[in-house]
This record gives structure tokens, sequence and C-alpha cells, in this order.
């Protein structure tokens, strides 16, 4: 199960937490293929960025509750 974040006393859902980390990571990976051209590959771009969040999100909502992180 994932918990909320407690910062000062404010708690962040932790699908909140995980949404801004797939986030910017979707930028990470967008930087890389505007860097190396690959971005020339898709006609639709933003479908592409949409497509890329989706994927690193639910790796992440996959993944990181048997981590141990989100328990």
């Amino acid at each position: 199960m994932i918990t909320d974040l407690a910062l000062g006393g404010v708690f962040i859902p932790g699908l909140l937490v995980l949404a801004v980390l797939a986030l910017v990571a979707t930028l990470l990976v967008i930087r890389v293929l505007v860097v190396t051209g690959l971005s020339r590959l898709f006609a639709g771009r933003p479908l592409v960025e949409l497509a890329v969040f989706a994927i690193i999100y639910g790796l992440l909502l996959q993944h990181l509750p048997s981590t141990g992180l989100f328990q």
C-alpha cells in the first residue's frame, strides 16, 4: 500500500509524489530523445510524451512499493 508523505505536518498523497517523480523522469527522457534526435521519428510529440509519462508512472507504481520506500 502506498502511504502518505508527511512534510512539516502536511500530508501529501503517495500517488502525487509518484506522479511528480514520473513527471521529472519523463522530462529527462524527452530531453534525451531531443538531444539524440530520436524525437524526429515520432509524428505526434504530445502523444509520445503522454505515453512515456504513463509508462514511467506505471513502472513506479509497480516497483516502488516493493522496495519498502512507500510502506
